[in-house]
């Protein structure tokens, strides 16, 4: 091990992998082995390694580790959605798992409906060497950029609302669960003039979540009219129109459930727009469970999904693939109901 004055010297200056080595009193491979998180390295020496690259504040220098292994130690997020909370949660999950294994996260927002979207996607993957690809929805529906992401040989792991492919390159955030509880909720509160503001036709999340929900109602013989099933965006802005649009019937409901809480927000704007009461005049349900949802108020009653543990698992299940040592896998994403302010009982006055 080096003494006093030889640590001082080489934390003054930039520390290389054989500093690190001499330290530890290991080999320049064995150093490599533990940053790289290699399998079978003695814990010991694990934790011998990582305190002399703690004291001697040691980087290693990304282009010298990409060149020596053929790895970029990249991750591509490729995604559309218009929640920005949605995706900020996804890539602080994707960072918990990746950062900790050497790795570092590149966004590529893009558009689905876009002509160039499987040329842009592959001058990507390309462009930035990615060592693999996680795709949340409504992208990871996509098969034909799954089809590409098989084709250039790129790992990847789906989100989605519902199993998809292979169990090791999926995450499924069974949504119907949720859509099922809010369903129950409502009904369980005495509301029968119920809404639906679904997301965009094209969403299998929307999708699911609302067959999910209306099966339910069926169930305790409650059959919405069309025009209390409204497509929305997944924006705040369409829910303050479908809001509008709701109130402005001649037997408005008295229990909304948007599918996601940018929408069910935007419900309640346009129910303070017409100065109404709420909870007592209009119950809102949303789903995602997002920050916001416990900041606005009333406080939203929404289904949380836990999006930063989704993004955590898609990193481990990508790890796998790359052969990386992961934690152990977690439970299946269960869908939550989280009860606040935004809903009530019905008063039979009404």
């Amino acid at each position: 091990m080096a003494d006093d004055e030889t640590r001082r010297t080489l934390i003054t200056r930039r520390a290389t992998i054989n500093d690190v080595a001499d330290m530890a009193n290991v080999s320049k491979k064995t150093v490599s082995r533990v940053i790289n998180r290699e399998p079978s390295v003695k814990p010991r020496t694990i934790e011998r390694v990582s305190r002399a690259i703690a004291e001697l504040h040691f980087s290693p220098n990304p282009q010298a580790r990409s060149l020596a292994l053929g790895r970029s130690f990249l991750v591509g997020l490729i995604y559309e959605n218009p929640s920005p909370t949605y995706v900020v949660n996804m890539q602080l999950g994707i960072l918990d798992v990746l950062r900790p294994a050497g790795m570092e996260l590149v966004v590529h927002p893009c558009r689905r409906d876009a002509e160039t979207l499987l040329t842009d996607v592959r001058s990507f993957i390309e462009r930035q060497r990615l060592d693999g690809v996680i795709l949340p929805p409504p992208l990871s529906e996509d098969e034909r950029l799954v089809a590409l992401l098989r084709e250039t040989g790129c790992p990847y792991v789906r989100i989605a609302c519902t199993a998809l492919d292979d169990p090791a390159m999926m995450v499924v955030s069974n949504d119907h669960l949720g859509a099922r509880q809010a369903a129950e909720r409502l009904t369980g509160l005495g509301h029968t003039r119920i809404a639906l503001v679904r997301g965009p036709t094209s969403y299998r999340s929307s999708r699911e979540r609302g067959q999910a929900f209306l099966a339910t109602l069926a169930e305790h013989d409650i059959v919405i009219g069309e025009e209390c099933d409204i497509e929305g965006g997944y924006t705040f802005e369409s829910g303050v129109a479908a809001g509008h649009r709701l109130l402005d019937l001649a037997h408005p409901p008295t229990g909304v459930f948007a599918l996601n809480d940018d929408m069910a927000i935007g419900i309640m704007q346009a129910a303070r727009e017409r100065a109404l009461d709420l909870p007592r005049d209009l119950s809102v349900i949303g789903f995602d469970d997002l920050p916001m949802a416990g900041r606005v108020w009333p406080n939203l009653t929404s289904v949380r999904l836990p999006i930063r543990d989704m993004g955590g698992q898609a990193s481990n299940k990508l790890l796998a693939q790359l052969g990386s040592e992961v934690s152990p896998d977690v439970q299946p994403i269960k869908p939550t109901l989280i009860a606040r302010q935004s809903d009530i009982a019905l008063e039979p006055s009404d």
